[in-house]
């Protein structure tokens, strides 16, 4: 097990690039093995140049192989196992199945799903909580190919009979480490438990800690890797600015940013407390703003996602949690109005921005006291984040107390200890009694 963790973490197979057929003038996503009908919806949705993910995991997932696919929110990977799935179920029986850690998600592969699977003959489904189950049951009796659910709904499923796993020839983990970080590891081992060990496998995760290494060890047969931006990094083409301010000065200090800046806005906060809050505040100062967070109902979250994708609110306030599946285009600023909780969320939040090769900005503050929470997110995420001054606005230092933590971090290291730093790298560093 330990040999075969150690090569994972390498390229078990080389992917060379792959070298364009002749119609490589209309689409650059000839010459990947994809079907002519598919082609012909990607051309119609105007999709002409494959993103670093789809060029590389495309060719071997349409192949039947396993693959590991490590890549950011927003850098096109539900394409990069939607095709392959849909192609290879048209050409036999059994069925697809896509597990994903929240319902926004869920339904957004749903979408996609919807404008090629058609195509090939086939529907799908969405299983997740807070709709209604027998609609659900309703939509299953017609057989659809393509499973797309959340773990709790689908065991909630398969408990009472009316979904059979048993026929899933291809399986789908996507965003897998934020199903782990959400506490979905046994429900993902009892569900893959259930169905056949004759399948194919794809793992999709912005983040490879070592559980997730170990779920691939043990359920996938010598999967192709593929990575797109090393594990744990933040994603290209995104200014990162921090200002150090007292927690009374944060609402200021907001108001003088979304000043300066005109475009979408994505927000962060810790808890669904501060998301009400924060959200009602910025109200106060005549801004359009939404929230989502586990307060919200199924439809409150749709609506706000929708209006924040046309236009209607220019901000969104959201957790973590809630945020995992938000996929728009244009987010030009993400703001930190709280530093993540979870360090390796900092790279998950700011892949919001600057993607499809356009810039970003990732806006943080941070409070006197957290230099050693800023440092452990620079040391994860490998970047430098600068920190910035405001001429109307009184920004501070960080603590000695902040400073004495980086020091005892240093000479813990060096002393070959196990540092915090160690394991906030990992992601597992957690505040208690978070509410979401």
């Amino acid at each position: 097990m330990k040999k075969f963790l150690k090569e994972l973490t390498r390229n078990i197979f080389s992917i060379s690039p792959v070298k364009s057929a002749e119609k490589d003038k209309e689409s650059g996503f000839y010459g990947l093995g994809i079907a002519p009908k598919l082609l012909d919806v990607l051309d119609q949705l105007h999709f002409t140049i494959p993103t670093p993910i789809q060029a590389q995991a495309i060719p071997s997932a349409t192949e039947g192989k396993d693959v590991v696919g490590i890549a950011q929110t927003g850098t096109g990977k539900t394409i990069a196992f939607a095709i392959p799935m849909i192609q290879q179920l048209a050409a036999r029986r059994g069925k697809g199945l896509v597990l994903l850690p929240t319902r926004e998600l869920a339904i957004q592969v749903h979408e996609v799903m919807q404008q090629f699977a058609p195509r090939m003959g086939m529907s799908s489904v969405v299983l997740i909580g807070g709709e209604n189950i027998d609609r659900q049951i309703r939509e299953l009796r017609h057989n659809p190919r393509i499973l797309i659910a959340t773990p709790g709904r689908l065991l909630d499923h398969m408990g009472q009979g009316t979904v059979k796993v048993s026929d899933v020839g291809i399986l789908v983990l996507d965003e897998a480490d934020r199903m782990f970080d959400m506490g979905f590891a046994p429900q993902i081992n009892r569900v893959i438990a259930a169905l056949p060990k004759d399948r194919q496998t794809m793992l999709f995760s912005a983040t490879m800690p070592d559980e997730i290494m170990k779920l691939a060890g043990k359920n996938m047969k010598m999967p192709v890797r593929v990575e797109v931006a090393r594990a744990g990094t933040a994603a290209a083409n995104v200014e990162h600015e921090l200002y150090i301010v007292s927690k009374s000065v944060k609402p200021a200090m907001l108001g003088k940013i979304l000043d300066k800046y005109w475009g979408s806005v994505l927000l962060f906060v810790r808890t669904r407390y501060d998301a009400a809050r924060v959200a009602e505040m910025l109200k106060r100062m005549h801004h359009s703003v939404a929230e989502i967070h586990s307060d919200r109902s199924l439809n409150q979250r749709k609506e706000a996602l929708e209006g924040f994708k046309t236009g209607k609110y220019r901000i969104l306030v959201a957790t973590d949690i809630a945020a995992r599946g938000i996929d728009v285009a244009g987010i030009e600023l993400v703001i930190n109005y709280d530093l993540p909780d979870e360090y390796d969320n900092y790279v998950h939040r700011i892949g919001r921005t600057g993607r499809a090769g356009h810039s970003g900005r990732a806006i943080s503050l941070a409070t006197p006291g957290q230099g050693g929470d800023v440092r452990a997110i620079e040391n994860l995420s490998r970047i430098k984040i600068s920190v910035a001054t405001h001429p109307d606005i009184v920004t501070e230092k960080f603590s000695a107390g902040a400073e004495l933590f980086e020091k005892n971090q240093e000479a813990l290291k060096g002393k070959g200890g196990k540092n915090l730093l160690t394991s906030f790298r990992m992601g597992r560093r957690k505040l208690p009694n978070k509410k979401y």
